[in-house]
């Protein structure tokens, strides 16, 4: 009978609450159980270990909130105002300055925080930089350096060829052009040379059309060279003075050259030309200095070189 009506309910699709074949479980009988997990070592074990865990991660956090110190010294904001100010022509307004120092503090935590993912590893331009920054610091080193009189009159005995005082040049040029003379240049230049010693001659109006000057007035030799090139200047040095001579060639063409006055080149004294020599002087001395620097550095490493096998080509 209680079998049937049991069959009935679950055909019926309703639940009286009478299921012969599941025991009904009590509240008492997980206390064994539960007493049981409590009293494994394990549990302890993980219990504690998620306890620690949790005072870890709220210690951890509440350090890292503000942990590190990045102070905008006041030095620092008048260096930011007067980079404004050189920009500008005028100091910024206080928008502006916080804006200033706002952009600085960006940038000083981007940079922080580049360091540490190591950004700044094997970066070319990087590296350029900070040796850049090695070099001033060379340079600042040498700064202070001061030549003495000795100093700069033995750099000026030991490098006087490179103070001569040029040769000055004063002279007077007519022009043959080679493409318009193809086949009688040589006979064209004799011609016109013969023609120019007469006393009555006016070389403006003898030879071919150019943009260069007819006339020249205690031109430097390195000018003359600059102008019609080295073999024009070092013929110049050595022609004959108030007398027509040629031809002369140039980067031009053929020249016929009458020189007025040449003013020959000659040793200066310290004092004509103490500011080249005391700039040279600078010049090399930093060299030097920079270089023992850099030696120096270089003696507290052992730089170990692994150069690549030669490739050898297959016959």
């Amino acid at each position: 009978m209680e079998q049937g009506r049991f069959m009935t309910d679950r055909v019926s699709g309703t639940d009286n609450g009478y299921h012969p074949s599941i025991p009904s479980a009590k509240p008492s009988d997980f206390m064994p159980f539960l007493m049981a997990i409590l009293r494994e070592p394990l549990t302890h074990f993980l219990v504690l270990g998620s306890l620690l865990f949790a005072i870890y991660a709220y210690s951890k956090r509440d350090t890292n909130a503000g942990s590190e110190r990045l102070v905008v010294s006041a030095g620092k904001v008048e260096h930011l105002a007067s980079i404004f100010s050189r920009t500008w022509q005028r100091p910024p307004n206080a928008t502006e300055l916080k804006g200033l120092v706002d952009d600085y503090v960006r940038e000083e935590i981007a940079y922080r925080e580049g360091l540490k993912l190591g950004l700044d590893q094997d970066d070319t331009i990087i590296r350029r930089r900070i040796r850049q920054k090695m070099d001033f610091i060379a340079d600042d080193l040498t700064s202070e350096v001061e030549p003495t009189e000795e100093d700069l009159a033995s750099f000026l005995a030991s490098n006087r060829n490179a103070y001569l005082a040029d040769s000055k040049l004063s002279f007077k040029q007519v022009f043959l052009d080679p493409e318009r003379h193809v086949e009688d240049l040589d006979r064209t230049a004799v011609e016109l040379l013969n023609a120019l010693r007469s006393e009555s001659a006016d070389p403006r109006e003898f030879g071919d059309r150019t943009l260069l000057e007819h006339q020249f007035r205690e031109l430097p030799r390195r000018e003359v060279a600059g102008i019609f090139g080295d073999s024009f200047a070092e013929k110049l040095n050595t022609a004959p003075v108030q007398q027509w001579t040629g031809p002369i060639a140039s980067a031009y063409g053929i020249h016929l050259v009458f020189i007025e006055d040449r003013i020959d080149g000659r040793a200066p004294t310290l004092d004509e030309v103490r500011p080249l020599v005391r700039r040279d002087w600078e010049q090399k001395r930093r060299a030097e200095l920079a270089e023992n620097f850099y030696q120096g550095l270089l003696r507290k490493y052992k730089v170990a070189i692994e150069w690549p096998e030669p490739v050898t080509e297959k016959p």
